[in-house]
C-alpha cells in the first residue's frame, strides 16, 4: 500500500504541541482521518486516530471511561485503580486509548511519519504565503456519499464474521 495523498490543517501557535491534524488516503482508496502531528521530546511524531478505553459499572453495567471517578448513568462510586498499565512495565503511564488505525510495523510507520512531515513542512512553507487558505479536511470524498447505492447485504460485501 502506498500513501498518496496527505493533507494537512495546521493548529497554528495555538495549537502547543500539537502542529496539525492529517488526512492520510492511501493507493486512492482508502483515507484514515483525524490523524494528529505532535510535537515531542524528540522531534515530531505521528499520533493515529485513537478511542477511549471504558470500562462497566458493577452495579448498573453502564459503560465508562476510565478516567470516570463515578458512573455516567447510576452515580456509583468506581474503582480509581481499575486502569491498567502498558504491558511489560509498571512505571509506565496509564493505558487510557486505544488506537483505531495504525501501522503495523515500524518500517510502516517511519515511512508514513517521513511523508507525513514533508507534506507538513510543505503546507508550513504554503501558510506562509499570502492569500493562504488552509485545505478542507471534511470536503475529501464526500460527494461519492451523496449517490444512491444500491443496498448490499453480507455475502456480496465479502465480509464474513
Amino acid at each position: 500500500m502506498q500513501l498518496t495523498e496527505v493533507r494537512v490543517n495546521l493548529c497554528g501557535n495555538h495549537g502547543g504541541r500539537l502542529k496539525a491534524f492529517c488526512s492520510l488516503t492511501f493507493d486512492d482508496t482508502f483515507v484514515v482521518r483525524d490523524v494528529k502531528l505532535i510535537e515531542g521530546p524528540d522531534g515530531l511524531f505521528l499520533a493515529m486516530p485513537s478511542r477511549k478505553l471504558c470500562d462497566h459499572c458493577p452495579r448498573c453495567g453502564e459503560k465508562n471511561h476510565l478516567r470516570a471517578r463515578f458512573c455516567n448513568s447510576c452515580g456509583y462510586r468506581l474503582n480509581e485503580n481499575r486502569s491498567t498499565r502498558q504491558p511489560g512495565n509498571s512505571h509506565s503511564r496509564l493505558k487510557l486509548h486505544a488506537d483505531i488505525a495504525h501501522p503495523i510495523n515500524a518500517q510502516c510507520r517511519t515511512r508514513i511519519e517521513h511523508d507525513v512531515v514533508d507534506a507538513y513542512e510543505r503546507e508550513l512553507e504554503r501558510s506562509r504565503q499570502p492569500g493562504y487558505v488552509p485545505p478542507n479536511l471534511d470536503d475529501q470524498d464526500l460527494d461519492e456519499f451523496d449517490e444512491p447505492r444500491p443496498a448490499m447485504n453480507v455475502r456480496q460485501s465479502g465480509y464474513v464474521h
